[in-house]
């Protein structure tokens, strides 16, 4: 098992920019897929963008492609979100999340897939 803590949620403007971490422990970590997802208020949970325990791929939902980038320091146990251009439609809890069953190079974009989830941490984009 892995357990996930997200922080670095907080107010910003719309242009703005964010980086949102997730400390993990746990043995599986390092080979563990790894994804961030938002919630809305009044909308279903939506895949952001994910990256594969190798680090090699990376996969983006197209609302944020060109904006956003994920990364992962195997070395620290953590993943990292950098918002860039931050919209007011960007505004939502970012809960990140461990797909410990996948293979080195693939990251899926369902949630069902994932075993491991953090409890969120807010964003919130003023316009």
């Amino acid at each position: 098992q892995v357990q996930l803590v997200e922080s670095g949620g907080r107010l910003v403007q719309a242009g703005g920019s964010l980086r949102l971490s997730c400390a993990a422990s746990g043995r599986t970590f390092s080979t563990s897929a790894m994804c961030w997802f938002r919630q809305a208020p009044g909308k279903e949970r939506a895949f952001v963008g994910g990256i594969s325990w190798s680090g090699g791929t990376t996969n983006y939902a197209d609302s944020v492609k060109g904006r956003f980038t994920i990364s992962r320091d195997n070395a620290k146990n953590t993943v990292y979100l950098q918002m860039n251009s931050l919209k007011p439609e960007d505004t939502a809890l970012y809960y990140c999340a461990a797909d410990r069953d996948r293979s080195p190079y693939t990251v899926s974009r369902n949630a069902g897939e994932y075993d491991d989830w953090g409890q969120g941490t807010q964003v919130t984009v003023s316009s």
